[in-house]
């Protein structure tokens, strides 16, 4: 189980180091632990010379003469022994799975802290299942060695070690015998774990392409009931279940042989102790109790052994997760943080001759050029796949430009501090995410700290207080996994509020109606515009109607600006605005996409 700097085992050492008190004690425990369970041979081996040599006997060298004395002394050792091994057991259990848990944490929470600070490109191309799959079950795989296999292994090596003084003490010509099988099982083991090592891989390679379909089919749950594919759904899923149990009974053939043979190599040692032993017993050259003692130590030497399929089998599942959730921890992002603190924010930002491309897409932007004043309201509008929304996303520093800049307050946005820039912006989206909580931890998600009256005065700002009253739990009400029990409107101004409570220089729109009905479009809109006040605000906009009073208004074809303008003058112009506005009040249809 050794590797280079960077195998799997070592790296996971890594995080095992700042625990290396716990595991002093841990092994500790384990070693006293198992030299108390290696006693009864022992003790058998004294009681036998109790019987056989009495006043000659182990214990009367102890100067206890009478046979009976001896027997109550063995029995009180006997007493003390087990209890000391029940002790040991105890408490190197709790210790080790503790230090399982506490690296499993550790391990889960770099893992996860990493993926935080990735790009949102690698978050669109990946699929959530796959990660849920790395940061769940192979986290969980790894603390299943954790918790039982480091306690094997070292119980395992302190069998050897203390079997193999006693046996050479007692008999060196029978412990050569008895260690014989050794190399083979060493042997055997290595071998095993090459063979299972790309077999484990296969296994979590496939359970983590289960989980993201899994995943994806509870998420689209009413897409797959409102066109009936349940049955279809159902097959896929069989189908991908079975390629895991192929895969998963590929390693489970190849591991469960390892057992039954290492039961040959321990079948061939403890005949050889039998044998040679029972020799040299019956030629009196090794007293009764020693060959009791070797007999049954040998069966406490070898038989264990058994146990390193079990235990080689954890290691191999381990290792296989511990790859995946280093190759997600390894993998770099292409957004790093800038060096720069924002002590003020006006709320200017440009663009400056950005070109952007999404990877493996055409270049969406070349050479664009925009502004957005300092606390005025500008708006953004354009066909589908203008890119409208790609905008914020540049804006928020979610990508970054292939060339060009995006500035706020002057300062390109790569060399800010990104926490710095995203609590300066305050984001709407279309596409509401509300976290499975109540209304009002949702609200006050940028701050945890607010009380109820700044928590309803974001609520009234968004026209949500009076529906909220009339609630039976009010603000404690439970929203449900992405807010599934609201409607749109009311997720709407959900996130409107919770933009409201984190009070930003910047607050960003993007196509907060375009999912809402007319009578939930007028509120949002009331809202926008009292929250909009003093503040830089840019509209991403599908709906003309929200934007007229715009302070201005650009309007997007192909990555491009073709017009600005107010909303007055750009339907005068009879430009492609005017074309767009004519579609939405119904005066002509749409103008052709070119």
């Amino acid at each position: 189980m050794s590797g280079s700097p960077t195998s799997p085992l070592l790296r996971l050492l890594a995080h095992v180091r700042q625990h290396r008190g716990r595991v002093k004690v841990g092994v500790l425990f384990s070693i006293l632990n198992k030299l108390f369970d290696l006693a009864p041979p022992l003790l058998i081996g004294a009681a036998v010379s109790i019987v056989v040599d009495k006043q000659e006997s182990w214990v009367a060298r102890l100067g206890i003469e009478d046979p009976w004395q001896q027997f109550l002394a063995l029995a009180a050792l006997t007493v003390i022994i087990w209890v000391l091994e029940s002790l040991f057991e105890y408490l190197q259990k709790i210790l080790w799975r503790n230090l399982a848990q506490s690296v499993q944490h550790d391990v889960r929470l770099d893992a996860y802290r990493h993926v935080q600070g990735l790009e949102m490109g690698f978050f669109e191309d990946q699929d959530s299942g796959e990660l849920m799959s790395v940061l769940n079950d192979d986290v969980n795989q790894l603390e299943r060695f954790l918790d039982g296999g480091a306690n094997s292994l070292i119980q395992l090596s302190t069998t050897v070690l203390a079997v193999g003084a006693i046996f050479f003490w007692i008999s060196p010509s029978v412990a050569w015998f008895a260690f014989l099988p050794m190399p083979l099982i060493v042997w055997g083991s290595i071998y095993y774990q090459r063979k299972l090592q790309s077999r484990y891989v296969d296994v979590r390679t496939h359970v983590g392409a289960l989980n993201a379909d899994l995943a994806g089919n509870l998420g689209g749950m009413a897409t797959i009931k409102s066109y009936a594919q349940e049955e279809t759904e159902a097959q896929r899923i069989e189908e991908q279940s079975e390629r895991y149990r192929a895969a998963n009974r590929r390693a489970i053939t190849l591991s469960s042989a390892f057992s039954p043979l290492i039961r040959m190599f321990i079948l061939a040692g403890f005949t050889a102790t039998l044998l040679v032993g029972g020799r040299r017993a019956l030629d009196g050259d090794l007293d009764e109790a020693a060959f009791a003692i070797l007999v049954f130590m040998t069966q406490r030497l070898l038989w264990p052994l058994t146990s390193l399929g079990e235990t080689l089998d954890l290691y191999q599942r381990a290792m296989a997760s511990v790859r995946r959730i280093f190759g997600l921890v390894d993998r770099p992002s292409s957004i790093s943080d800038g060096p720069r603190t924002l002590a003020t924010v006006d709320g200017e930002m440009r663009l400056r001759a950005v070109d952007f491309s999404y990877r493996g897409h055409p270049p969406l932007f070349k050479g664009l050029d925009l502004d957005f004043p300092a606390r005025q309201t500008t708006a953004i509008v354009g066909a589908t796949g203008s890119g409208k929304s790609s905008i914020t996303k540049l804006l928020l520093r979610f990508y970054d430009p292939a060339s060009g800049s995006v500035e706020l307050d002057g300062t390109d946005l790569r060399q800010l501090k990104l926490t710095d820039l995203r609590e300066a912006i305050g984001l709407v989206s279309q596409d509401v995410f509300l976290f499975h909580g109540s209304i009002a931890e949702n609200i006050s998600y940028a701050r945890p700290e607010a009380s109820l009256d700044e928590i309803r005065a974001a609520a009234r700002a968004a026209e949500l207080d009076e529906w909220v009253a009339t609630l039976p739990d009010g603000y404690d009400t439970v929203v449900g996994e992405r807010g599934q029990k609201l409607s749109g409107g009311q997720r709407q101004r959900v996130s409107i509020a919770r933009a409201v409570m984190k009070d930003p220089a910047i607050l960003i729109l993007d196509e907060a109606t375009s999912a809402v009905d007319n009578e939930t479009e007028a509120a949002i809109q009331r809202s926008m515009e009292r929250i909009a006040h003093d503040r830089t605000t840019i509209v991403i906009a599908h709906r003309l109607s929200t934007i007229r009073g715009a302070d201005r208004i650009l309007v997007l074809d192909h990555g491009q600006v073709v017009e600005h303008g107010r909303h007055e003058e750009l339907v005068a112009n009879g430009g492609l605005y005017a074309q767009l506005w004519g579609v939405q009040t119904g005066e002509h249809a749409a103008p052709r996409e070119h």
